[in-house]
Parts: C-alpha cells; sequence; structure tokens
C-alpha cells in the first residue's frame, strides 16, 4: 500500500511539475500574444495616421491638379471669345463637353460673375445644385488668389467642388469655371492604393439613417463602420476596433466638413488578424518549440523520477519489513550515489534497531515496561525525585512450612504460577512491579509514571488478588494441591523514586519511611486480631476521593515509628472493593 501510495505521489509530483512548466510556458505565449495585439494595434494606429495624411495629400493633389486644368480653360480664347457673344445653354455645354478629357471630370459647369449657372456638361448639375458652387464663389472672391474647393453633395453623390475664375482680361472677372470631382468607388479604390488602407466615406447621421457614400468593403462591412459610431460612441476615437464580418478591425474616423450640410465622414480602417497573422504564424512557431521542449522536459522528468523512485520504492518497501519488526532483511541497491549511501546507512540502523530491542526484550523480562522505559530515558545515572506513591507488599503466608513439603521444582512451579496471575493484576491497573522478595511482591502505584488515582488502584489490585488467590485456590484444591494465603499492606506516602545501586548495577526502586510502613502493615495481616488479609494506612485513605466502605482496625505503633499509625481493612472484602477509576 505504500508503495502505490509513493507510485501516485510520484506521478502526482511529475504532473504537477509538468503543469507549472506548462503554466508557465502559457504565461510567457499570454504575454508574447498580449504584447504582440498591442503591438498590432499601435502600429495601426500608426498607419492609420499616416493613411489620413496621405489622404489629405492626395487630395491636396487631386485640387490642385483640378484648379490647374480650370486655369488652362480660363485662358482659352475661344470660350473668352463666346462669352462675348452670349451663347445658348447646349452651344456651352458642347464647349465645356470638350474639357472633360482634359480635366479628368466629368462635370464641369460656367458660372457669371454673379454666381448664376451658365451652362454645365451634365445634368447633374443643374440649378438646384449650383447653391454649393455659389458659396465657393463668394469664399473665392474674398480670397487672393480666388480660387476655393470644398465637399458638397450633387444629386446625393458626394463631390469635391473647385471654382477658378475666368479673367477678360485680369482682374476682371467674366465667369467661373466650377468643377466636380466625384467621391466614388474609384476614388476610395485609390486612396486604398495608395495607403493600403480600406476607406469608407459615410454620411452625417444628422441628416437620417447613416448611409455608405462609397467605400472599398463589402456592402453589409461599409454600413457597419458607416453606423458604428452612433452604436458605439467610443468609436469616434481613434484606434477604435470595428468588428467586421467576425473580424476585428482598427477604424480612424474623421469628418469632412461640407459646404451644403453637416460634415461627411472619412473611416480608414485596417484588419486586424491581416497586421497579427506574421506574429500569430511567428507564435504557432514558438508553440511547437515549447509543445516539443515540454514533451522532451515531461520525459526528462519521467527518467529522473524513475531513477529515483525505483530505490526509493525498495526503501520503502524494506521499511515495512522493519515496521513489522524484521530486523534480518537488508537492503541491496549497487549503486555509488546518495542512495547506495542511504541504503547502507539504513542498513546499519536496522542492526541498531535489531541490537536495541534485544535489550529492551532482556530487560523488559528483567524489570517491568515501564520501568525499563524509565531507565532508557535517564541515560542510566544515579540519583531521584521525591514524589508521593503508594506501596503495596503481598506476602504468602506459611511459605517455610510450604517449601518443605513440595520438591523444588513443584515449589518453583507453584510460585510462579501464583506470581504471574498476581501479576498479570498489578499491570492491569496502572501497577508497577519493583522487585519480587522470594515470594513477596512489591508493587508501585505513581511511578515511575505518575498517576492521580494511585491509592484507588492500589486498593483495587489488593481487592482483584483476593479474588484471583480464590479461583487459585479452587484450582489447586480440585488437583489436590496445598492452597495458599497472603497478607497484602498498603501505604501512601512521599519516598524518593529513581535509579539506586552502583554506577555499574542499577534498580529503579523506592525507598523512604513509607515503604517501610507498607511492610509493616502487611505483617501485621498475620496477627489473628485483625482477621483480615489487607491493611491499608490513613494516608491511603484520605487519597481515594471516594473510599469504599472500609472498617477502622484501630491505632497500632509499627517498629520504626514514634507515633501511632491509625490502620484500616475493607468492610467486607473483597466484596465492597471500589471500581476502578474511569
Amino acid at each position: 500500500m505504500a508503495w502505490f501510495r509513493f507510485r501516485r505521489f510520484s506521478r502526482r509530483l511529475l504532473l504537477l511539475l509538468v503543469g507549472l512548466m506548462a503554466l508557465v510556458q502559457l504565461a510567457v505565449f499570454t504575454a508574447i500574444s498580449t504584447a504582440n495585439h498591442s503591438n498590432a494595434v499601435a502600429h495601426i494606429e500608426e498607419n492609420l495616421r499616416t493613411g489620413a495624411r496621405l489622404f489629405e495629400n492626395a487630395l491636396d493633389e487631386r485640387i490642385e491638379f483640378l484648379m490647374g486644368s480650370a486655369a488652362l480653360m480660363s485662358g482659352d480664347s475661344a470660350i473668352k471669345s463666346l462669352l462675348i457673344r452670349n451663347p445658348d445653354p447646349q452651344t456651352l455645354r458642347s464647349i465645356l463637353l470638350s474639357y472633360t478629357e482634359r480635366v479628368k471630370a466629368r462635370t464641369i459647369g460656367l458660372f457669371s460673375p454673379e454666381g448664376a449657372l451658365l451652362g454645365s456638361t451634365n445634368d447633374l448639375l443643374g440649378v438646384a445644385q449650383a447653391q454649393p458652387f455659389q458659396a465657393l464663389i463668394e469664399k473665392a472672391s474674398d480670397s487672393e488668389t480666388e480660387t476655393a474647393s470644398g465637399f458638397a453633395y450633387l444629386a446625393d453623390q458626394l463631390h469635391v467642388l473647385v471654382v477658378v475664375p475666368l479673367y477678360a482680361p485680369k482682374p476682371d472677372v467674366a465667369a467661373w469655371f466650377g468643377i466636380a470631382y466625384p467621391i466614388d468607388a474609384a476614388f476610395a479604390q485609390a486612396i486604398r492604393d495608395l495607403t493600403r488602407l480600406d476607406v469608407t466615406f459615410g454620411s452625417n447621421p444628422g441628416e437620417g439613417s447613416p448611409r455608405v457614400l462609397s467605400s472599398t468593403l463589402g456592402k453589409e462591412d461599409a454600413v457597419a463602420v458607416a453606423r458604428e459610431p452612433e452604436s458605439n460612441p467610443e468609436a469616434r476615437k481613434n484606434g477604435t476596433i470595428v468588428a467586421l464580418g467576425g473580424e476585428p478591425y482598427v477604424t480612424r474616423y474623421a469628418p469632412l466638413p461640407l459646404l451644403n450640410g453637416l460634415p461627411a465622414r472619412l473611416a480608414l480602417q485596417r484588419s486586424l488578424n491581416a497586421e497579427l497573422e506574421p506574429a500569430r504564424a511567428l507564435q504557432r512557431v514558438v508553440m511547437l518549440i515549447s509543445v516539443g521542449a515540454l514533451i522532451a522536459a515531461s520525459l526528462a522528468s519521467l527518467l529522473l523520477a524513475r531513477s529515483v523512485s525505483q530505490p526509493l520504492q525498495a526503501l520503502a518497501a524494506h521499511t515495512r519489513h522493519v515496521a513489522a519488526g524484521d530486523y534480518t532483511a537488508q537492503i541491496q541497491l549497487d549503486r555509488v550515489d546518495e542512495f547506495g549511501a542511504l541504503a547502507s546507512a539504513f542498513n546499519h540502523m536496522t542492526d541498531g534497531l535489531a541490537e536495541r530491542d534485544r535489550v529492551r526484550s532482556l530487560l523488559g523480562k528483567v524489570v517491568s515496561p515501564e520501568i525499563a522505559t524509565q531507565l532508557l530515558k535517564s541515560d542510566l545515572t544515579l540519583g531521584g525525585e521525591e514524589r508521593e506513591v503508594t506501596i503495596l507488599f503481598c506476602d504468602l503466608r506459611n511459605f517455610t512450612g510450604l517449601s518443605e513439603g513440595l520438591s523444588p521444582t513443584d515449589l518453583l512451579a507453584l510460585l510462579n504460577r501464583y506470581l504471574d496471575r498476581m501479576s498479570v493484576i498489578v499491570e492491569r491497573n496502572g501497577g508497577v512491579i519493583d522487585k519480587y522478595i522470594g515470594d513477596a511482591i512489591m508493587a508501585l502505584f505513581g511511578a515511575p509514571m505518575p498517576s492521580s488515582h494511585a491509592a484507588q488502584q492500589a486498593l483495587e489490585t489488593a481487592c482483584e488478588m483476593a479474588r484471583e488467590l480464590e479461583k487459585l485456590n479452587h484450582d489447586l484444591a480440585s488437583e489436590g494441591s496445598t492452597t495458599l494465603a497472603f497478607g497484602i499492606g498498603i501505604n501512601t506516602a512521599r519516598v524518593i523514586a529513581g535509579n539506586m545501586g552502583s554506577k555499574t548495577r542499577l534498580n529503579y526502586t523506592v525507598i523512604g519511611d513509607g515503604v517501610n510502613l507498607a511492610a509493616r502493615l502487611e505483617a501485621l495481616t498475620r496477627d489473628p486480631q485483625y482477621a483480615t488479609p489487607i491493611i491499608f494506612s490513613e494516608s491511603t485513605l484520605h487519597a481515594i476521593p471516594h473510599p469504599p466502605p472500609v472498617r477502622e482496625l484501630g491505632r497500632v505503633n509499627v517498629k520504626g515509628k514514634t507515633q501511632p499509625v491509625t490502620i484500616y481493612t475493607l468492610a467486607d472484602p473483597p466484596s465492597a472493593c471500589p471500581s476502578p477509576p474511569q
């Protein structure tokens, strides 16, 4: 089971290490992805600002071209002579159509000095559409260059307009040329070719639902771009990400002031996915390398774990033998590394444990386990401590006569049978056999391990010993053997408990006047006037919190005591014995 748990622990540790490596790589990959995303957005925003400047430059170049073309037309003597004759609109239209190819504009109009429309190349420029040109003519009249340009709707189509004077001669203005260049799909595509950005021109939402004027995007995407600023106020800021067809586009909006309405909008956008594609390709390569490194590290970790787990498993298996008390097995690891040294140290440890158990087993047979433990803990030094202990002396009566009637072998067998039963009772009730003195037993309660119920334990032990002696005598009588009788003396006193003897031979015991008194009380049980096998002192009675019914035997002068001692016995032993403490 321990080996299985160790293997499971090794697998969990390996999984933990691999998981940590994967987590680190994921964190690095996430950081790289986040940085690439931020860099891509920043790069697109810079491109959008550059694209906006390129659009303005391209528009300025277009306006300059239109103004230059209009200036060439104004220098044509044919148109000047025609104006002197006051031609009809059809004639003017025919003349103006001849300029369309040269100007690269389909809409050209001729206006009077006051701004009235005299003629145009198509019906798009009618009287109703002349107002933006008239506004430009007023602006040009106030200008030093006497030219002006701007954006306006002509038949709902966004155009860039230019007006140039026709002098006859200068500085007198005989008429005004007005040229309209459409901001259509072709113009948007030209801007896209120049800036490498998608372009969308949209109307102002104040004019109703925003509509697309021209765009390089598909119809649905262009409508989404035109309407985004109304559904998302943040879209009015530079660098806004707009989702088009499930794909993110970084978009920059810019207003286009109009001569005949609210400003239109220019939107420049670039696909974020397209910008990120090179970085993502690199990320895929990095990911493949990371996965490969993770697999290689996992294999290396597995091999390393096996090289560690196999000797550890062998050590764990050997540990189970040691835990079961088998110190004979030796672990064999043919290694010159730390595990080999550990195995050698482990074998030395098991040899030491085997020797310790042999010593402890032998010591436990000579003295009680509690005294053996105390001796091992005390470093086998002489000395002791004062403590309150209850001492129990138990001695067989007429042992001398008993020994005369039995052979030494039978006597020893009977004595061991008796002592074995009595010793079990002492130890079961928390007592410790201090020593066997021939047929006598000296037991301690409260030493070497302290106990708050020492006196009660000793009295309960005496009662059980009396009951057990009745059982033993019943067995002896049935066997035709001689029955036994004993006397027990119990006293509670403060004594010196510790290791007594010499530096070469120690014995854990207790000494003091209280020990002698317990022995004297046991001797009093032989006196027929007391007629009881159990006598205990007044100090023992007072040490029991809830004493059983007792009978006072009187005050006696004990040998070695200057003051008389009050002695007691149980009221009706052994049935009056107290219950053992809980």
